[in-house]
């Protein structure tokens, strides 16, 4: 196939995993127990190897040969196979004690043997029918797609004109309508969302309505789970809505006498009853209220409401779908390379006009070579056509000009269902479990190599930022409809399979993600599975197994994730496969001894499992450990010897033990930590040594620490021991955020607040009751979140609070030049004549500041200000300037506060204002009564 670019056949990647594990063909041969003959061990790597040259040719011409798609189908299941034959092999090396002169040649020995030498026998029988098939072997490029260094943005809309003024035009008509609907109908990738986005945050449109909602409902409509998610959107109290009768009653007072407009994104559904269920809340609102779909399929519309207004969405044009492949490839439209821009507009024309698909090939072509251009232009890919129009062919080039091992972690994510949102660095541990990344280089780590694909996935639009959702992603629906079509039957999301469904015998991988009432019995999914025990991932059934029925079926499970389970039985220690185990919410009290058995376990997550409150003695035996998330749990004490673990990469919890194998130095030999770490009962420290031997400023990688002296006694024998202690604790000035609770010393270490903690953004200290002053936290260059907590004898605050201390005659920088956010909660022996100079660049007071007891809001930084349990302020008022920043001020427990000047108020972002428990406060002003009458508390 002349001009055909890949960038690696799908199962190439598998093919090189399989044969990575046969190079440790002496570990096979320590299991077995005799040498395995040398002619086997070839055969194998010759059948591999041989099959491996014919997977590019395969791979293409699958696309329209049913017999070559079968051929894959039997290599892949091949493959499955002999990786879990070598795995187990490999395990079972690693972890015997018996030396090879002392085995026996016993009958499971002589059962392994015969296995892998069936497989071999099925490789080549495979290889065999390349004539007939007319396989062969082909060059292909291989090419380095640079990922951008910038992330891609959202684009302007292009050669939307007429569409936008028609919708506006449709708007505008529907103010003399109760309730209309609008719907925007195109095909997969037209731009459907994208105009809908358009609308949704165009001010000047939206300006009138009241409450405004944008919710994707995808293919399955579920109307409890889509009222719930508009009521979240227009109303902060969703608790105690536990039914669909309260929840849509919610929505009818959220939407009663207000014009709303809501959408309603990537609708399927046409059921007329339920759609009438659905739509009796909305018709409480005012004359102009409008629902926005936007939808694949004509009828939807007619059938939500007889007042229906479709709006249908015709491809680009060519030079319109060029604009938005120009843009996405950072090509000039004007002054660019002619030749380029030649093949350029060619490519954008085969994109028939989805903007969708100029997009992702602008983003692949963002590396400006002509010749790389050309190849993907002369792609045979162009001319394949399939019988489900949801699979785009611009699409598919995208997937074909993936690295192999991207192909599989793009793959795997059919896994999950539509619309999913999903974490980055939990799609790469579970990427790491299934083996299927790229070896490491040199220096590099697995986890590194999961975010570069992850990264390149993202940069060319396999993957998108979530709305609203902090590092949380999701997949366009057309790219997911893809991931399932490559994925074929190998994959298998329980909620999918229709009450016909033939036995899934190739499935390897099974998901549940249920919406709505259990639908699906342990029988039948049995049923389904004709192999069950070459399942490889179990993701969220535990609302159809028990974990007894998973450990006696499923022994080459990689990846396995409970949140329903109560007891963690003895035979989990069987799966020797394991790598990932997900028992995050479960209701556990305890973990057995054998799950230390699982030997190749790489994470394990028990994050939530607040029965939880011991690990197994012999943890020190997951030698592979890489991941283990324990926040929220209840432990009392750590097991001993966790120092063992040294390819710890995540340890989140800490808990300071009086033993000598968990004391804190077992930190000392984790170099490798990153992300957050929290550290309990560190009051067990008894010397400055052995806090130095954890090593806390050689862990670089750490960001995030939390501090906690357990409760109890405050009082301490020697307070500068207990100094001395914590200043050993000093962790790397790489660090991000810091919190201190319980802390016994009187005065804290220098460290805290020196101005080389260049990166710290927030700081939070609490109950540190022995504490007469403050750190100096001022000369923190970065801070822009301080909480102050608890400090019951904290009288007054000094000047080095936020000079520092050091020579009066060297220049300081202002204090706090970054503080967006301060709150201090129960100080009850702060008073106001100091309490302004903890606020020095926030507040400062006018008066003299041994007498005053009022607080003046003064900074144009300051965007969140909380004043909680401060007894002794009497006034609070906001100065002549503008605050345009500030948009929440809280005030509560100041009993003694009896004015809140509103004298010059100038805050016109102000959105949240609470005066509560203060009983002095008669009134609040006038000013501030008119400005913010729905968010005042008193």
């Amino acid at each position: 196939m002349a001009g055909v670019v890949v960038g690696g056949a799908f199962l190439s990647g598998f093919i090189n995993v399989v044969l990575d594990r046969l190079i440790s063909a002496d570990a096979v041969n320590l299991v077995v127990g005799k040498k395995l003959s040398s002619d086997l061990v070839e055969r194998l790597r010759n059948a591999l190897t041989d099959a491996g040259a014919l997977v590019d040719d395969a791979e293409l011409k699958q696309l329209d040969n049913h017999d070559v798609k079968e051929w894959l189908n039997c290599l892949r299941d091949a493959l499955y196979t002999a990786d879990d034959l070598l795995d187990r092999a490999c395990t079972k090396a690693a972890t015997t004690k018996v030396t090879l002169l002392g085995r026996i040649f016993n009958s499971e020995d002589r059962q392994m043997e015969n296995e892998i030498e069936r497989v071999v026998r099925r490789i080549e029988d495979l290889e065999k029918r390349k004539g007939k098939l007319g396989l062969e072997k082909i060059s292909t490029a291989s090419f380095s797609w640079k990922t951008p260094s910038t992330s891609l943005e959202k684009g302007k809309v292009y050669g939307r004109e007429d569409d936008q003024k028609a919708l506006i035009k449709m708007l505008n008509d529907n103010n003399e309508n109760h309730l209309s609907v609008i719907s925007i109908v195109g095909m997969g990738g037209v731009g459907k969302t994208t105009l809908a986005q358009w609308m949704y945050n165009n001010a000047e449109l939206m300006e009138g309505f009241d409450r405004k909602a944008w919710v994707c409902v995808s293919e399955k409509f579920n109307i409890v789970e889509t009222t719930k998610n508009i009521v979240k959107e227009i109303s902060i109290n969703t608790q105690d809505l536990d039914s669909f009768n309260s929840i849509q009653d919610a929505l009818k007072k959220g939407l009663s006498e207000k014009k709303f407009f809501i959408v309603l994104d990537d609708v399927w559904s046409n059921d007329h009853h339920q759609w009438k269920d659905f739509l009796a809340p909305f018709q409480y609102g005012v004359k102009g209220s409008t629902i926005l779909l936007t939808t694949r399929k004509e009828d939807v519309g007619s059938v939500v409401q007889t007042n229906y207004h479709p709006h249908y969405l015709i491809p680009l044009s060519e030079d319109c779908c060029w604009s938005v492949f120009a843009a996405n490839a950072s090509f000039p439209e004007s002054n660019g390379n002619p030749t380029l821009e030649g093949i350029g507009k060619k490519i954008a024309k085969k994109c028939d006009g989805l903007p969708l698909a100029a997009e992702t090939l602008g983003c692949l072509c963002r590396r400006h070579d002509a010749k790389e251009w050309e190849k993907i232009l002369r792609s045979d890919i162009w001319g394949y056509s399939t019988n489900d129009s949801k699979i785009v062919p611009a699409l598919l080039i995208s997937y074909f000009h993936l690295a192999a091992h991207l192909k599989r972690c793009f793959v795997y994510c059919a896994l999950f269902p539509k619309d999913y949102v999903f974490n980055k660095d939990e799609l790469i541990l579970l990427w790491m479990a299934e083996d299927l990344l790229s070896l490491p280089k040199r220096g590099e780590t697995l986890e590194e190599v999961g975010c570069k694909c992850f990264e390149e996935l993202a940069s060319r639009l396999f993957f998108k930022p979530a709305k609203y959702k902090f590092e949380r992603f999701v997949m366009h629906d057309l790219l997911h409809d893809l991931a399932i079509f490559l994925a074929g039957d190998f994959y298998c999301r329980i909620e999918d399979l229709g009450e016909q469904e033939e036995k899934k015998v190739l499935t390897r991988h099974l998901s549940y993600f249920p919406r709505g009432s259990l639908g699906h019995s342990i029988t039948k999914v049995f049923n389904f599975i004709a192999k069950s025990e070459s399942l490889r991932t179990s993701l969220y059934i535990d609302d159809l197994f028990s974990m007894e029925s998973v450990a006696s079926k499923f022994i080459y499970l990689r990846v396995l994730s409970f949140h329903k389970l109560d007891v963690l039985p003895d035979s989990i220690g069987e799966l020797i496969h394991l790598r990932y185990l997900n028992l995050s919410c479960c209701s556990i009290n305890r973990l057995p001894e054998s799950l230390c058995n699982l030997y190749n376990l790489q994470t394990l997550i028990l994050y939530r499992c607040t029965k939880l409150t011991m690990l197994p003695r012999n943890m020190h035996n997951l030698v592979n450990l890489r991941h283990l998330e324990l926040g929220k749990t209840c432990l009392e004490e750590m097991p001993g010897g966790i120092s063992k673990l040294k390819h710890l990469h995540t340890l989140d919890f800490f808990v300071v033990g009086k033993h000598e194998d968990n004391k804190i130095q077992e930190l000392g030999g984790l170099s490798n930590l990153h992300g957050s770490l929290e550290l309990k009962k560190l009051e067990n420290i008894v010397d400055v040594k052995e806090a130095e031997n954890a090593r806390m400023t050689n862990k670089n990688l750490i960001d995030k620490l939390y501090l906690e002296w357990s409760s109890g006694d405050d009082m301490v024998s020697n307070t500068k021991a207990e100094r001395d202690i914590f200043d050993s604790l000093q962790p790397h000035n790489s660090m991000k955020e810091l919190t201190i609770k319980g802390y016994k010393g009187t005065i804290f270490p220098d460290w805290l607040g020196n101005c080389s903690y260049n990166n710290m953004t927030s700081v939070s200290l609490k109950s540190c009751n022995n504490c007469c002053m403050l750190p100096s936290l001022g000369q923190l260059p970065s801070l822009k979140a301080l909480r102050i907590q608890g400090f019951l004898h904290l009288k007054c605050v000094g000047m080095e609070f936020y000079k520092g201390i050091g020579d009066p005659s060297v220049h300081i920088a202002p204090p706090f030049p970054l503080l967006e956010s301060l709150k201090c909660y129960n100080c009850p022996m702060l008073k106001g004549d100091m309490l302004h100079q903890v606020f020095m660049r926030i507040v400062s007071s006018s008066s003299d500041a041994l007498k005053v007891r009022k607080l003046v809001i003064q900074s144009q930084a300051a965007q969140n200000l909380e004043i909680r349990e401060c007894r002794n302020l009497e006034s609070v008022s906001m100065s002549e300037a503008p605050h345009a920043a500030l948009h929440r001020l809280i005030m509560s427990g100041c009993s003694k506060l009896v004015s809140f000047a509103g004298e010059g108020l100038a805050a016109p972002n102000l959105t949240h204002l609470n005066v509560s428990r203060c009983s002095k406060l008669e009134a609040l002003p006038r000013d501030m009564n008119s400005l913010l009458p729905s968010t005042i508390a008193h």
